[in-house]
Formats: C-alpha cells, sequence, structure tokens
C-alpha cells in the first residue's frame, strides 16, 4: 500500500508513534524516525528509543532510519528534512507524535508547565510543518510532485475540554486550527493537511494511578490506531484535506468543525440590558447552556 513511500515518523520512538512506525513499515514505507528519548514531561534525552524503533521496523520488513533530534527546533527540523531527502530522493509523508504532559488545575499552573507543553506540540508541529511544506512547495513548483503529499498532526480529546489539562487542551486546540489553515494554504501545491484525534494507551496513560486509569492497553492498544495513519500516508486518501479524524480502538470517524449554532438578530444591535432580557429565549432556547456537564 506503502510501497515507495518515504515518511518521517516524529515522536516515533514511543507508544503511537512507534506502533505507527512499524505499521508503516510493514505497508512498505520506508520510515525516518525522529525522536527525542524524553521522558513524559519532557526531560533528559537519549537516542536508544529511535534507534530501537528503527530495528524494530527493519525486523518487521521495513527500511528505516532513525534521527535524534529536538522536533521544535526551526533549525533541527530543516536538517531532518534535508536528511531525509539526501538519503531517500523524497518525502511522502509526516506524522507528528511528538508530545509531553505537565499537568496541572489552572489555579496552580506554573509558567514552565505551560510553556514546556506548548512548545512541544505547537511549535514542535509548527517547525516540522514548516520545514518540510516549504521542501514540497519548492518542488511542486520546480517539478511538480507525482502524488499528493500527507501530513497528518495529532490532536486529542482533551482539546475539548479536559481539567486539570489546559495547557494540553490550548495546544491541542491550537493544532486543530493550524490543521485548517495550512490544509487551505498548502492545497494549492498538491499537499494534504489534517489531524488526527486518537485514543490508546500509551506512557502518558501509563502516568496515570491505574485505578483512575479511563481504559486499559487490551481495550485501546496503540496498534489500532496505525492503520488510520497508512490509510492517510497513501494514495487511497487523495484529496482528504483538512479533516479532523478519529481512531480509537475498533472506532474510526470525523470530527465535527466548530459551527456556529444559532443566531438572533435585532435592527440596530443589541444593548446589554436587551440581551440580559432576551438571550435565553431567542439564542439559549431548548439549548444546554451549561457545556462542562
Amino acid at each position: 500500500m506503502l510501497d515507495g513511500k518515504v515518511c518521517i515518523v516524529a515522536g516515533g520512538g514511543h507508544g503511537l508513534g512507534e506502533a505507527t512506525a512499524i505499521h508503516l513499515g510493514k505497508l512498505g514505507a520506508t520510515v525516518v524516525i525522529n525522536d527525542l528519548g524524553t521522558d513524559p514531561s519532557g526531560e533528559s534525552r537519549d537516542e536508544e528509543p529511535a534507534a530501537k524503533v528503527a530495528e524494530e521496523v527493519e525486523a518487521a520488513g521495513g527500511t528505516a532510519m532513525p534521527h535524534f533530534g529536538d522536533v521544535t527546533s526551526l533549525e533541527y527540523t530543516q536538517e531532518l528534512v534535508d536528511d531525509t531527502v539526501d538519503e531517500y530522493g523524497r518525502i511522502d509523508g509526516v506524522a507528528n507524535f511528538a508530545g509531553i504532559l505537565n499537568d496541572s488545575f489552572t489555579h496552580s499552573m506554573s509558567g514552565d508547565e505551560w510553556d514546556s507543553v506548548i512548545n512541544v506540540h505547537l511549535r514542535g508541529h509548527f517547525a516540522l510543518l514548516r520545514n518540510v511544506a516549504a521542501h514540497w512547495r519548492q518542488r511542486s513548483k520546480d517539478e511538480g510532485l507525482d502524488s499528493q503529499r500527507s501530513f497528518l498532526a495529532m490532536t486529542s480529546r482533551s482539546a475539548l475540554g479536559n481539567p486539570g489539562q489546559i495547557n494540553y487542551s490550548a495546544a491541542k486546540s491550537g493544532i486543530m486550527g493550524m490543521t485548517w489553515t495550512a490544509a487551505q494554504e498548502l492545497s494549492r501545491y498538491n499537499v494534504r493537511m489534517n489531524a488526527l484525534m486518537p485514543t490508546a494507551f500509551t506512557r502518558l496513560i501509563e502516568e496515570i494511578p491505574e485505578e483512575q486509569r479511563p481504559f486499559t492497553e487490551e481495550e485501546m492498544p496503540p496498534e489500532k490506531v496505525a492503520p488510520m495513519v497508512g490509510y492517510m500516508m497513501s494514495d487511497a486518501a487523495e484529496d482528504i484535506n483538512g479533516c479532523i479524524l478519529r481512531a480509537a480502538g475498533d472506532a474510526i470517524g470525523l470530527v465535527s468543525e466548530p459551527s456556529i449554532d444559532r443566531l438572533a438578530f435585532q435592527e440596530g444591535g443589541w444593548t446589554a440590558e436587551e440581551i440580559a432580557d432576551r438571550f435565553r429565549d431567542t439564542v439559549g432556547n431548548d439549548v444546554n447552556l451549561d457545556r462542562t456537564q
């Protein structure tokens, strides 16, 4: 299905990235595995995870190259793109799983806890997207692309709101906005941009006390998310662009975009007092206005 394709899997040294890299290799892709080898909170550095996954991909019959570096760095991600093109001549797809957690409630979250998560998820997506998009744009203008290229970002159900994760929720919501904008910008160059909202048992779930975990590894294994990534890296997904996709256990799906539910008009506009008198009977009529439930 992916014979001849060259794919970068960022954050490929653990969990979902690891399962995806192996699956892409089984489908025939050449896989470049980026990882910085951090712990779940973003501390430490280790080259072993990316190298280990590259060995697993090759043991499964694929071709792989490990690439150690910080995906938030514009300089490093340019190096990643250049090295991949120098080695294999092309880049067909990118899936970015790189991420960390530093959970805390809003009233007690530190600036460092906020910055670290926003940096890895949002800047990490931007830095890699920026440089691979520039490569694809130039190649499209110079010689044309022989097939559509695919960038798959990672969002999360936490973007819908999750207590204790205001930093992570903000980052994952931002990735959806990034996806919709980039999809519009890059489609003219034969590049499609989508985001995946996966649910799986990963090392981040392992950080949660066992009695509080929302599901088990048997219920939500990472291996059940990987086929959706394989599909989105393939030519079978041609013209799927600007979508938020879902993969969780035995389910796959499409997540709806935010929309305006209801509007009320008054000629000449509204005063605050008029809104107070009429909001619940017009815009809010028969609508649940407490979205925390």
